[in-house]
């Protein structure tokens, strides 16, 4: 990926991070465990924390992106408490002492005690003042814990989902840093339905025609131009790319799980 990243995905909205390699029948996919630099006049927002591994790549993103002249780092947004997501928190916070935590802040108290007034709970519709544009609370329509918040950017009308929209890639056809629709070889039906497979197993209990009308509605209630999924790349043609993720999620629904039962095959094959 290297030199791809940072990536402008759109005005002052930078992504951030690096992929995390997973075996998957036979194949290796990557999933990006992504952040991303939301950048107004006077402030900027860390939207997640990326995976333990990527707080060296995370902070180096970063340190790129304010040498530049970006709004310097004064909150995070944490869609929820989760290793992917809130991995580098402690460490960000100790590297960036005037930035507050914003969202759902369950339990981070009990990990960083030494943090806790730097906490700020947030409501959906509750906003985050950057400076001629805003982070938004939204509806977090595809959940991954019960304290999942997803975040919406007013002005350029970026979605953060975290794992909604979360899908893999092909290391293999250079798809690391691009974004959805750059990546033409990509099977975005069957790589989605391999993440809910593994990741998002109540899926499988759920009546996903539901969950995927619902989506469209909160889609179009806010407008949305530009995707920004944790585990996914990004998408920039809404009309065209989300029915193929929403396909896959279908899909998987309906597929017996079989996750659980490959790494234990793994495990004992590697044991022997």
């Amino acid at each position: 990926m290297g030199n791809k990243m940072p990536r402008e995905i759109a005005p002052g909205v930078f992504w951030i991070g690096d992929c995390l390699a997973q075996r998957h029948k036979g194949k290796v996919y990557h999933g990006y465990n992504a952040a991303f630099l939301v950048a107004g006049a006077t402030a900027s927002v860390l939207v997640e924390t990326g995976h333990p591994k990527d707080f060296p790549v995370i902070e180096r993103h970063l340190a790129e992106l304010f040498a530049r002249g970006v709004a310097p780092l004064k909150y995070l947004f944490v869609t929820h408490q989760e290793t992917p997501h809130c991995g580098g928190l402690g460490r960000i916070l100790k590297r960036f002492p005037d930035a507050l935590l914003c969202g759902d802040v369950s339990d981070y108290h009990l990990a960083f005690p030494q943090y806790e007034h730097r906490m700020r709970w947030m409501n959906e519709g509750d906003e985050i003042d950057l400076g001629g544009r805003t982070l938004m609370a939204v509806e977090p329509v595809i959940r991954d814990l019960r304290t999942t918040w997803w975040g919406f950017d007013t002005r350029e009308r970026v979605l953060f989902p975290g794992d909604g929209f979360a899908y893999s890639h092909y290391h293999e056809d250079g798809h690391c840093g691009l974004v959805a629709e750059e990546a033409v070889s990509l099977d975005l039906p069957d790589v989605s339905a391999v993440f809910a497979d593994l990741a998002l197993f109540w899926t499988k209990f759920a009546n996903m025609d539901a969950y995927c009308e619902r989506l469209d509605h909160l889609i179009d209630r806010l407008g949305v131009r530009t995707i920004a999924p944790t585990h996914g790349l990004p998408i920039t043609d809404v009309k065209r790319t989300v029915p193929k993720v929403k396909e896959g999620l279908k899909y998987a629904a309906g597929v017996p799980e079989s996750g659980t039962n490959e790494k234990v095959a793994a495990v004992v094959a590697a044991a022997s």
